[in-house]
């Protein structure tokens, strides 16, 4: 059974930045190819939580590259799966917050 996808407000102001961007530095044929990639993964995460690395044990944090330069965070529950995070992998990966 798919689970549900949930978006963390954390998670939706990146994926508006991130669209925001590709939409008036390259152009909007670029940002709706991204998020058609990016529903096509959370179709997949939703099938198979699991298929990811997990980067953090202790919260239980997994990983999923969209691009060579933005990676979803997520995290799974009994219910649903939480997007975390979508981080553009140029920044200083200090600065990666989940909460």
């Amino acid at each position: 059974m798919n689970k549900l996808i949930i978006w963390s407000p954390l998670s939706e102001t990146d994926l508006e930045v991130i669209l925001e961007y590709l939409a008036e530095d390259w152009n909007g044929e670029v940002a709706i190819r991204f998020l058609d990639k990016i529903e096509h993964l959370l179709e997949q995460i939703s099938i198979n939580p699991e298929q990811f690395p997990m980067v953090n044990t202790k919260r239980k944090v997994r990983k999923c590259v969209i691009t060579r330069h933005n990676t979803l965070f997520y995290k799974e529950n009994k219910e649903y799966v939480e997007v975390l995070r979508i981080f553009d992998t140029r920044q200083d990966p200090k600065r990666l917050k989940y909460e």
